[in-house]
């Protein structure tokens, strides 16, 4: 899915005073019917975590993590069954996960002898059983379960998303019977920065000729597309030459805007790929 550049302003714009829920994504697709559920679920992640990261400084000062924890065990003490957390961070606009995240810190610092590291954290949010807390391992886990932007359970899912667009990219590059090297070959080989395929042969695609593959299993909006150029992008290029990235849930059109110097956007596996026997042919 292609959307211009007002295309998707109106979409982010209806998502400024929405919270971020399931509900609030099943009302988006009211809204744009037109739109695919995946666009609009990458859109509406992407714009959360703008949010969340031009506030999350906010919710980190002591006086913060000190009110919420506060606020906590003040909930928790009435009624320990209650979504506490959960209320807490939609409450003051945090996601869920990184609420938690706060409030299990502050209690590992106040009933452990050392501070806890990031490694033990990290086990706990995805294990909550793991916590020595029977009501706060109940609070986070409502607070990860619920969460549909961060945590562990949304960054499996986004693992798993990623590797089913590369999985499925190979098997479109095989039936096109394009050779190929994946990402582990190339590591192998020594390459420490390299996209999802180099092609052993180069093909055309709409008269740009196109070395490398990558698999983006998100909408590229000028933010991610942005860092993604200065990251990767341009490396691959610089290493390997010209080459096609596949934004599968579609990208703002106006940054298709560097195929001239030698990156293609696609929101699919193309269809009119020129091979080097086509074209002999």
């Amino acid at each position: 899915m292609i959307l211009t550049k007002a295309q998707y302003d109106e979409i982010a714009q209806c998502l400024v005073s929405v919270p971020p829920t399931r509900q609030s994504l099943r009302k988006l697709k009211q809204r744009f019917p037109s739109q695919s559920q995946a666009t609009l679920l990458s859109i509406f992640s992407q714009e959360y975590q703008k949010h969340i990261k031009r506030t999350h400084a906010k919710h980190h000062t002591s006086e913060a993590i000190e009110s919420y924890y506060q606020r906590y065990l003040n909930g928790v003490g009435k009624n320990g069954a209650a979504p506490v957390l959960l209320e807490l961070a939609n409450e003051v606009d945090y996601a869920p996960s990184l609420m938690a995240r706060i409030i299990l810190e502050r209690f590992l610092q106040e009933h452990e002898e050392a501070p806890p590291s990031k490694s033990v954290i990290n086990s706990m949010l995805r294990d909550p059983s793991q916590i020595p807390d029977g009501v706060l391992a109940n609070q986070v886990y409502q607070c990860i379960v619920n969460d549909c932007c961060y945590g562990p359970l949304v960054d499996c899912i986004k693992h798993a998303i990623g590797h089913e667009h590369e999985v499925l990219l190979r098997d479109l590059l095989l039936e096109k019977n394009l050779s190929f090297l994946d990402e582990d070959q190339l590591r192998a080989k020594g390459y420490d920065k390299t996209p999802d395929f180099i092609l052993q042969v180069p093909v055309a695609v709409e008269g740009h000729i196109i070395h490398w593959i990558e698999s983006k299993a998100s909408f590229g909006d000028e933010c991610s597309h942005h860092a993604y150029l200065h990251d990767q992008f341009w490396s691959y290029w610089n290493r390997f030459g010209p080459g096609l990235v596949i934004y599968w849930y579609g990208f703002i059109q106006e940054l298709d805007c560097n195929r001239e110097r030698g990156i293609l956007l696609q929101a699919c596996f193309p269809t009119n790929i020129v091979t080097l026997c086509h074209s002999i042919a």
